[in-house]
């Protein structure tokens, strides 16, 4: 076997947070299996950020670039990956629960003909080696502690912000191996024409650490405002209930839930969300729960590690006011 990889997704010539966070837990089962830990970069020109995975754990990383690979397609990262794993045969293969990470984990290991693990919130092995995930299950109600057959390579996509990324030693130089990978222009179906922008420069939901999400009690989409001056107070960005997103007042890529957006972020406070099962089942795993709703009886309280039962109209602009006073003090 030729060690745990982790894919290491990137954005505009950045890692993303996700993979960090991975390579720490990794680091672990790799010096318990006593195998190599690789990172896999796929992309073009993309060996300028093999230095960073190395800082964070990565003894080994595959550069494997292509002109055809600027921008991200199923289909010719999917040939790219698994060329490259049946040539190496890896014991497991780590992806983040992204957007890509679920789309490309998905496609490899239906054409590698091996099992996946998805959205897991702990990896770890069993007593024989096995790679063993644990994952929320039932919108959440449940966790189920998955264990993989031995067809190799064992493979999971693990979510963000559940893991913690390992302090960069930036003295550790990763051995970076250049590929040529053989993707034709028939193994790319699907081409990227535009790409639009929409959140600025905030994090993606799913990688920030705070989140400040409104439902249907905020009335009406003029008064998100009072969440997004809270959001810029702690450094965090603003999330809706699907209940907000139907009714026109934020984006769809705002939506926090089982149909949204699945956010692990260290501090999630909701305004006016009732708490249905299918909001619940997308911030569930939030480190600390803030409750901010009139009514006593919302579902939304049995989650949260606090609650404050008023009125979000007076509550949230006195707690932004507050948290300016903190910051500047």
């Amino acid at each position: 076997m030729a060690g745990i990889w982790v894919y290491a997704e990137h954005r505009d010539g950045n890692i993303r947070k996700v993979t960090f966070e991975i390579l720490g837990e990794a680091k672990k089962l790799a010096e318990k299996k006593g195998e190599e830990l690789c990172a896999v970069l796929i992309g073009a020109e993309v060996e300028g950020m093999a230095s960073k995975l190395g800082a964070y754990g990565a003894q080994k990383v595959y550069c494997v670039e292509a002109d055809c690979l600027l921008g991200y397609t199923t289909g010719g990262f999917t040939k790219a990956l698994c060329d490259l794993v049946q040539q190496h045969k890896p014991s497991i293969l780590l992806f983040g629960a992204t957007t890509n990470g679920k789309d490309l984990s998905a496609r490899v290991a239906g054409r590698l003909g091996v099992g996946l693990a998805t959205d897991c919130t702990g990896i770890a092995l069993d007593d024989a080696g096995s790679l063993q995930v644990r994952r929320p299950m039932f919108a959440g109600k449940v966790y189920a502690e998955v264990a993989f057959s031995e067809a190799t390579p064992q493979m999971a996509s693990i979510r963000p912000n559940v893991l913690a990324a390992m302090t960069p030693d930036e003295t550790r130089k990763p051995e970076v191996i250049k590929v040529t990978p053989d993707v034709k222009p028939e193994d790319i179906r699907i081409e990227v024409t535009d790409v639009i922008r929409t959140g600025g420069e905030k994090p993606d939901l799913t990688e920030a650490e705070i989140i400040v999400s409104g439902g249907r009690g905020m009335k009406g989409p003029e008064n998100f405002q009072i969440l997004e001056e809270l959001a810029d107070v702690l450094g965090g960005v603003v999330g809706a209930s699907r209940a907000a997103v139907d009714a026109g007042w934020r984006p769809q890529s705002d939506q926090v839930g089982q149909s949204g957006k699945v956010v692990t972020p260290n501090l999630y406070i909701a305004c006016g969300i009732s708490g249905a099962i299918q909001h619940l089942a997308g911030m569930g795993t939030s480190k600390v729960i803030v409750a901010i709703n009139k009514d006593p009886e919302a579902p939304i309280f049995k989650k949260a590690d606090y609650g404050v039962v008023d009125d979000l109209f007076k509550v949230v602009p006195s707690l932004a006011e507050e948290c300016k006073k903190l910051k500047s003090e």
